[in-house]
């Protein structure tokens, strides 16, 4: 599961730069949320009740994020079935 947690931390990082270099309030904090939707998918937690009163495309980056962030964790325990039962058949 290496995988999983090395390509968050690679679209964290993204959203960490890409957030330094925005110009609107409203650009940092959709930056932000993405972050925040990448971090809770990692760490199993869902603050998605908490963004709904946030700006709709604030609370669409939380979303993205976060979706985004299963969806790799999911990528992640699959390959990881595979290349587990591909060794158990070569082994």
């Amino acid at each position: 599961m290496e995988y999983k947690t090395k390509s968050i931390a690679s679209r964290i990082e993204w959203c960490l730069r890409q957030k330094t270099q925005a110009r609107a309030q409203l650009e940092v904090e959709g930056w932000q949320a993405e972050e925040e939707g990448l971090r809770d998918a990692l760490l199993n937690r869902n603050h998605t009740n908490q963004y709904q009163h946030c700006p709709p495309g604030v609370f669409n980056r939380y979303v993205m994020g976060f979706q985004d962030g299963q969806a790799l964790i999911h990528a992640a325990a699959v390959d990881q079935h595979f290349t587990t039962s591909a060794h158990r058949t070569h082994v």
